[in-house]
Order: C-alpha cells, then structure tokens, then sequence
C-alpha cells in the first residue's frame, strides 16, 4: 500500500471518494509532535483546489490513468464525437466533461482523455491555447485604442469573445480555452 512518502507533483490519488492530482506538496517536520505532509490538491472532475494536510506515513490510494491522444470529429445531440490516434476507434464523450471549453474545439483538434484501469474516462483535457480565426466583428475605428476598449468577435467554432478594437474579420487569434479570453493576434 501506498502512504504519503510516494508524493510527487502530477500523481493523482482516490480521496474523499473522488479522483485528486496533487499539484504541490511539503514534508513538514516540526520540533514538537509529528511529521506531516502538506497538500494542494486539485479535484480532477471539477477542477477544484484543495488544501489537506496528511499525517507522514498516512497510507492513500493511488490511481493509475494513462494518457489517450484523440482528435476531435463532430458535436453530435449525445456529446462530442473523438477518434483515437491509434486505433481509428471512435467514442461519443458527453459534453459535460468539457465544461463548456468545447465552444472553442475547432474539427481536427487533438485531446486529451485519462483514463483508469477499467478504462472508464476520468477526465479531459483540452488544449490550453487554440488558434481560431474572427469571423464576425464590427470595424475598429482609428484612434479608439487609448482607452483600452473591446468588441464582440465570432470565432469560427461559434464562440463570442471580446477582443480589441484592431482585431478585423479573417484574423487568425490565439484564445485562451479555460478563461476564453483573447491573447494574441496571429501573423498568418
């Protein structure tokens, strides 16, 4: 069995019944009392951290998932349809393991799926950055760029973000999927 002397950052453990990655973690030895294992943890279904200080030497549960490489196909009513890389095998992923960050998933795209032992899909992972291209914007106006203003901008995949007065229909953007907030213009 497995106990806290096997931490390392990236390692995901059954806790509270539910699946964590731990994203940080300190051994703590302090004068008085007993060691300890401080802990930031990130629930992998909701993306939520948590914070937890474990006993040293306090046994868990270590869960192995393996990474699958798959390209995005088509939204469909049940969910999004993937491909693996490998196999050509085809899968339906219902659309509330995106959390909404399929707006940004343009055909072709490539993600992420972990997946445990019983080859149940614990999460995915979608790119962090994407480049998409505006396909409906109002005109920016000549000198507007001092007070730090934005427009409404339709991307390609049907996503509205807000962009700067600049951004022209048929730019190429660099989007932050897991804000959807705009970084960059993209020379093509």
């Amino acid at each position: 069995m497995a106990d806290t002397s096997d931490f390392r950052n990236g390692l995901i453990i059954k806790f509270k019944n539910d699946l964590y990655t731990i994203t940080e973690f300190q051994h703590v030895k302090p004068g008085k009392g007993g060691a300890f294992v401080r802990s930031t943890l990130k629930n992998l279904r909701t993306g939520k951290v948590l914070d937890n200080t474990f006993r040293s030497g306090e046994s868990i549960d270590i869960v192995r998932v393996e990474r699958k490489k798959y390209q995005y196909l088509f939204k469909e009513a049940a969910g999004l349809v993937l491909m693996d890389n490998d196999t050509y095998e085809q899968i339906t992923v219902p659309l509330e393991m995106f959390d909404g960050g399929d707006k940004f998933l343009k055909e072709g795209e490539t993600v992420e799926l972990l997946v445990d032992d019983n080859e149940q899909i614990v999460t995915l992972e979608i790119p962090i950055h994407v480049q998409l291209e505006v396909v409906e914007t109002e005109p920016g106006f000549r000198g507007n760029t001092a007070t730090n203003a934005v427009k409404p901008a339709k991307l390609e995949t049907g996503a509205s973000i807000n962009v700067p007065l600049f951004i022209n229909e048929g730019d190429l953007l660099k989007v932050d999927t897991r804000t959807g907030q705009y970084m960059e213009r993209i020379k093509k």
